[in-house]
């Protein structure tokens, strides 16, 4: 449906002088996981951020549902259906999980408001939905780092968003913790229809988990396509192994 694509044209921000984005174009189609990668300083958070609305690009276009949100401040942006979690993690610490997830369905789509106990069963359910039935109590200082990731999942999801921005979900996580987060993210598109697009450090992760990768480099989109194709991009192998990267991934 065209009201949930996410279309991205020639954008470019300017910090100073230096060209921290240049002209990066790219479509996310309805009910998608796609994968954002690129070394460090590659423009990724930047992205998101301009995207988001904490940046206001120095050119291009960001439309969603026809409508044009470069420029708007993030609270429209994420009215608008575009919702983020950060890389640091920024759950409400003082906070209980439950009351996280209310802050985000107050002040999430307008018209879609809930008041009194319709909004702490939503809440509920919600926490309920990403593994975290039974925590609504704790206050986010008493968990520990995944916990906290998935709360700001969680009061994200509470916003009703349409497309969701992972910006490294999985960093930091013990390993034996990446395949439930894997799963979370999953069911967000499968039995929520939102679509993902996920920065992501592990690139393994990436290939197996996404239908489409784009990949950075220097502020500028270096390549698009499958993990098949990206695997075995040596442009892009070099990118992050230098000239003796060899022949890509594989």
């Amino acid at each position: 449906m065209t009201d949930e694509v996410l279309d991205v044209r020639n954008l470019s921000i300017n910090f100073g002088g230096v060209m921290a984005l240049r002209d990066v174009s790219f479509r996310i189609e309805p009910g998608r996981i796609i994968g954002i990668m690129g070394p460090n300083g590659a423009g990724k958070t930047t992205l998101f951020n301009l995207v988001s609305g904490v940046y206001r690009p120095t050119s291009g276009s960001i439309r969603f549902g026809g409508r044009q949100l470069a420029g708007l401040k993030p609270w429209k942006v994420c009215r608008s259906g575009i919702g983020r979690t950060f890389q640091s993690g920024r759950p409400f610490t003082n906070l209980t999980a439950l009351e996280n997830v209310l802050v985000g369905l107050r002040y999430g789509k307008p018209g879609e408001i809930l008041g009194g106990k319709d909004a702490h069963r939503e809440a509920q359910r919600i926490l309920g939905f990403v593994g975290l039935d039974g925590h609504g109590d704790r206050h986010v200082s008493q968990l520990n780092l995944m916990e906290r990731k998935i709360v700001e999942l969680a009061r994200v999801l509470a916003t009703r968003p349409k497309v969701l921005l992972l910006d490294e979900l999985l960093a930091g996580l013990n390993p034996m913790d990446l395949a439930p987060a894997i799963h979370v993210i999953r069911k967000v598109r499968d039995e929520m229809g939102i679509s993902v697009v996920w920065i992501e450090h592990i690139m393994k992760v990436l290939m197996e988990t996404c239908e489409h990768l784009i990949v950075l480099h220097h502020g500028e989109k270096l390549a698009e396509g499958t993990p098949a194709e990206i695997a075995t991009d040596t442009v892009v192998a070099e990118a992050y192994f230098g000239k003796k990267g060899g022949r890509g991934f594989v």
